[in-house]
């Protein structure tokens, strides 16, 4: 029988690499300055500065991380643009939650033909 797992393949993409910087103001979250560097670490002017915003929300279970790309060209810009950024994301998060509880309760376990309730009627539910 065929192995349907893929396999895992840890190599990094050494064309595709990032140095790290994160902000904070210790309040409401931080964000992520991912730089292109080259190979050998010096930068890349061939692509652009990237920021990611990363913030919580508290659920039932617990805090949940909500990350998000924040649309920007400065650190400035994107401590501006965080707050629009970080709501947008919250509300699609809190949406696909909504989506999973509503999918799990109203999952229904239908028995197989013959596994009714010993001595039951014929109606099953679908």
């Amino acid at each position: 029988m065929a192995d349907d797992k893929q396999e895992f393949d840890p190599q990094m993409n050494h064309d595709n690499l990032y140095e790290e910087e994160l902000f904070t103001d210790r309040r409401v979250g931080s964000i992520q300055r991912l730089t292109p560097v080259t190979r050998d670490g010096g930068p890349d002017k061939s692509r652009p500065v990237l920021f990611v915003g990363q913030t919580q929300i508290l659920t039932p279970a617990g805090t949940l991380p909500v990350t998000f790309e924040i649309e920007a060209t400065s650190l400035g810009e994107a401590a501006k643009n965080f707050g629009d950024a970080a709501k947008i994301a919250i509300d699609e998060t809190i949406e696909k939650l909504n989506e999973l509880r509503r999918e799990t309760s109203s999952s229904i376990v239908v028995p197989e033909a013959g596994g009714g309730v010993p001595g039951g009627g014929k109606i099953q539910m679908p």
